[in-house]
């Protein structure tokens, strides 16, 4: 990964292959943001004139890269947009600050370092500096070939252009302040989780399915001391996980149930997370239409995110403990599949009517809720990309939040805004429940074809320890990007939620949620 490194160094004297400088959109014009001023004056003064002829407007994520003036080391300028400039007095918003790293990173792929030069009048801005660089500079590159035939995979590099930038310097971040140092740490230590989910949710499935995706989970287990169970399809099937069997069990790859837990001696409280791991969604024998099952391998970035969270959690050794719950299957039609109208008896002892098999999300869900429900947490988050209902109520950035408890909901929300992720609160309106009834079960796994996404809420509820807050995050809109990368989200997985499960884990740690 991109190393990272607090710098004392001014972008007049950094030694790296660029310097970056953030610009914004001014009453009047372009304007140089805080930290570029040493640039500036190399440049006579008229950086921002300069930049507004080569066509910049310090428009978010606009990037223009310019040769550099006399008296700066670095041999390239890169100003990056960072959007409405702030009102006078104000400073620089923390996701503008990230965004704009992102693309700068991005921009500045094949670079051995780059000095960034952005506004960070504290610990907390540098972070954000630091994360979105990061995350800018993420590449996924294990399929690519090299032109020799051979790709990352059998040993061989790839072309250098293509590697992310090797390192990013944090111009003024203080590397003897233990809050700027401290920063930095959590910076790398989350980005490299958020990192390690996306490349899980970009390997194919023909090399990710449960059995390998709880491996990486056994591997990381050991690394990094965490507690690590995995349940294979012979305990399941003794266990009575009719929720993970069913859907399981018409793929050649068998349905596993993961439990990683990262447990500190002096926590007294308990956070429960549980991920939707399906590593193919076909569909079922209810398969999906022609165009729907291209980028089906993202399916478990629900439960990517869960993993990256808990070992995140045990990097910061977050005095909290976290435990992850991975229901890992294949959704897959064969002689074998669930079949619509089938009955399964979840681990609950609830029976579903299974009317359409491409609604398989939330019955591996289900049998990992009560499971978690178990232990008896302080609050169990689940996240999954699990309806196309949410993405056509809040679009392809938002995710959705639905809960037991509105002050609950109300903190993830919080939170999740802290973090830079967009979200959005949702209701569960207790008049859809009634759609999922069904004659011959205790439910249906269908309801109402309007408010779809709820629905699926509702159906998670019914399986949540009584008197356990809970929430649930509906991540199918932003879990995967299929256009052109943006600020630090690149083409593919995203890592969509990791940011707000480790922040609550954070705040649950310190005694901040009650």
């Amino acid at each position: 990964m991109t190393a990272l490194t607090l710098s004392t160094s001014s972008a007049a004297t950094v030694r790296a292959d660029a310097v970056v400088v953030g610009v914004a959109k001014g009453a009047k014009g372009v304007v140089v943001a805080p930290g570029a001023e040493a640039v500036d004056k190399a440049f006579g003064g008229k950086l921002a004139a300069v930049l507004e002829t080569l066509g910049a407007s310090g428009a978010e994520g606009e990037v223009t890269k310019l040769p550099a003036a006399d008296g700066l080391k670095a041999p390239v300028v890169l100003a990056v947009g960072l959007g409405e400039a702030p009102a006078k007095g104000d400073d620089y918003d923390n996701e503008a600050l990230r965004r704009a790293a992102g693309s700068a990173a991005r921009a500045l792929a094949g670079s051995k370092k780059a000095g960034f030069a952005l506004p960070v009048e504290d610990a907390e801005a540098a972070a954000a500096v630091s994360e979105g660089a990061l995350l800018g500079a993420y590449t996924f590159t294990a399929y690519r070939s090299n032109g020799n035939g051979q790709n990352a995979k059998g040993g061989k590099k790839n072309d250098a252009k293509s590697a992310p930038l090797g390192e990013v310097a944090i111009l003024g971040g203080k590397p003897r302040d233990k809050e700027f140092k401290a920063a930095a740490e959590r910076s790398q230590a989350l980005a490299a989780e958020i990192n390690r989910a996306r490349d899980l949710i970009n390997t194919p499935s023909n090399d990710l399915n449960p059995k390998s995706f709880a491996a990486e989970a056994q591997a990381a287990a050991k690394e990094f001391g965490l507690e690590v169970e995995v349940l294979d399809e012979k305990a399941l099937k003794k266990g009575g996980f009719g929720g993970l069997m069913g859907v399981g069990q018409g793929s050649e790859a068998p349905p596993r149930l993961v439990r990683i837990a990262h447990t500190h001696a002096e926590a007294t409280k308990t956070l429960a997370l549980v991920g939707k791991g399906i590593t193919y969604d076909s569909g079922g024998i209810s398969l999906k239409p022609a165009g729907h099952n291209e980028t089906m391998k993202c399916d478990m970035s629900g439960a990517a995110a869960v993993f990256a969270a808990v070992v995140a959690a045990a990097k910061l050794d977050l005095e909290v403990n976290v435990t992850g719950w991975l229901a890992l299957a294949e959704n897959m039609p064969s002689g074998s599949a669930t079949r619509p109208g089938d009955v399964l008896t979840m681990y609950s002892g609830k029976t579903v009517e299974v009317l359409n098999t491409d609604a398989e999300g939330r019955l591996v869900l289900a049998d990992a809720l009560t499971r978690a429900s178990e232990e008896s947490p302080d609050a169990i988050v689940d996240v999954a990309t699990l309806t196309g209902a949410m993405v056509l109520a809040l679009g392809h950035r938002h995710f959705g939040i639905m809960a037991n408890d509105d002050a609950f909901r109300t903190s993830i929300h919080e939170i999740a805004e802290e973090v830079g992720e967009q979200s959005w609160p949702m209701p569960m309106p207790d008049h859809l429940r009634k759609g999922m009834d069904s004659p011959v079960a205790d439910i249906a796994n269908m309801g109402e074809r309007m408010g779809g996404g709820l629905v699926a809420g509702l159906f998670l509820k019914e399986f949540i320890g009584e008197g356990i807050a809970w929430a649930h995050l509906d991540i199918a809109g932003p879990a995967f990007h299929e256009g052109a990368a943006w600020g630090y989200t690149p083409k593919g997985g995203t890592g969509s939620a990791v940011r707000t499960l480790v922040r609550l884990a954070e705040r649950t740690a310190a005694g901040d949620l009650g």
